[in-house]
């Protein structure tokens, strides 16, 4: 029996059955048996690959779209280039790359990075160079004009689950029987917060709410109201919860989320709507599919541009790179963005408002 599963066994006989946002929480941050806590999970020895690490196209654009930014609001001479969830750091590498050629960005730039895992962030000491100051929360960041990268951040924070039952609610919690885990239904609850959602859900459908996202979404929001700034969001999801979203990977194929605790990455679709409205008084953009955001900024161009450098099977690997990035059938459609800028501002270059 895993470590996990014997903790999570335990507490339940005592306590009683817990939130899918408990188990979440546990089994990525534990820290001796939590996912993210023991691993580096990326890549194709890992257990997934995220956008950044499939082409260093993805990291230029994102870098490119927030300098243009950073001009439009007027070059403040000193501002935070900040990442949540930084991964192996191979984004914000490819940002700063990229952004070398605009004149004063990267002298201006503080470079922050937001991660809780200590395998991570040894992990981005090797791909980053220069000053990096790391922080365990957002609200440590420091005063000033905040340009953030988020990339697959906001999947992976802990859900709760409610099912429709009549004219309210009941939460799906996860339980035991038998020494095995599994979901069931606590008892009816009242959730203010969902009684507008009674208008389009029937019976037995299932909302997601994530209150730790929309805390982030709230600090994020209020500095670049006040503070100038933007923020690019991009992840999979859609702009209202509906539906049981809860999944898990392990070797880059899904499996069973309560199987293995701490040993498969648990994510749930992003409800981009709630983060729109935490991250008021910010401004925020309609939601754009990813493949359409990086074709507005040139992407094409660029990876043609690359491609007469290349031949054979490198050349192969860098179109299929293209095509995973962009196509409809691939990530994007699936992966969306969406950009959080002052009121009177521009919105970031690719993104309506």
């Amino acid at each position: 029996m895993s470590g996990l599963r014997a903790h999570f066994l335990a507490r339940i006989a005592e306590a009683g059955p817990m939130s899918l946002a408990d188990y979440m929480a546990v089994c990525l941050m534990h820290p001796e048996f939590g996912y993210y806590a023991t691993r580096d999970p990326f890549g194709a020895r890992g257990d997934f690959i995220t956008a950044p690490e499939i082409s260093q196209m993805f990291g230029e654009f994102l870098g490119l779209c927030l300098a243009q930014v950073w001009l439009d609001q007027g070059r403040p001479a000193r501002f935070l280039l900040a990442e949540l969830g930084p991964g192996r750091g191979t984004l914000m590498a490819d940002v700063l790359r990229a952004t070398r050629g605009v004149p004063g960005f990267r002298e201006a730039a503080e470079v922050h990075l937001v991660e809780g895992s200590a395998a991570l962030r040894a992990a981005q000491r090797r791909a980053i160079a220069g000053d990096v100051i790391w922080h365990e929360r957002v609200e440590s960041l420091p005063e000033g004009p905040l340009y953030l990268l988020a990339n697959e951040f906001f999947d992976a924070l802990p859900i709760r689950q409610f099912q429709r039952s009549g004219e309210g609610w009941r939460e799906r919690v996860v339980g035991q029987s038998a020494g095995q885990l599994l979901l069931g239904l606590g008892g009816p609850v009242a959730l203010p917060a969902l009684a507008e959602r009674l208008a389009d859900t029937r019976e037995g459908d299932i909302v997601e709410t994530c209150g730790p996202a929309a805390a982030v979404m709230a600090e994020i929001g209020a500095r670049i109201a006040a503070q100038g700034g933007a923020a690019l969001i991009v992840d999979y999801g859609d702009w209202r919860s509906l539906g049981d979203t809860f999944q898990a990977l392990k070797a880059h194929q899904p499996v069973d989320p309560l199987a293995e605790p701490g040993a498969a990455d648990l994510t749930a679709h992003v409800d981009f709507e709630a983060l729109a409205l935490a991250a008021a008084p910010a401004m925020h953009t309609r939601l754009t599919p990813q493949g359409v955001f990086l074709e507005r900024l040139g992407i094409a161009a660029r990876a043609e541009a690359l491609a007469r450098n290349l031949s054979g099977p490198a050349l192969e690997t860098h179109l299929a790179a293209y095509q995973r990035l962009t196509g409809a059938e691939e990530m994007g459609t699936l992966f969306k963005v969406m950009g959080l800028y002052p009121e009177g501002a521009a919105p970031p270059p690719g993104l309506e408002p």
